[in-house]
């Protein structure tokens, strides 16, 4: 697809990783499958994805631990 944020890139498989902050806690969650933009850089996920990455955060946020590292593995059942 276009990139929506560069406007001049295209995106292709790949994977990414994601840092989410919340108070003391940091949540580092790696290989996050997205789509990548070539030209930004920019990744975008699939709402599937994006649930269970969210699932994984608010899970590392909640032991508050001031740092957690998690790899992604799809569909999570948390």
């Amino acid at each position: 697809m276009m990139c929506p944020i560069c406007k001049h890139g295209t995106t292709e498989d790949g994977t990414t990783t994601l840092v989410f902050e919340r108070d003391k806690s940091t949540i580092v969650i790696k290989n996050v499958p997205a789509e990548i933009c070539e030209n930004c850089g920019e990744s975008f996920l699939a709402e599937s994805v994006s649930q269970d990455v969210l699932k994984l955060a608010e899970e590392g946020a909640g032991k508050g631990i001031e740092v957690e590292i998690f790899t992604y593995e799809p569909s999570l059942s948390l």
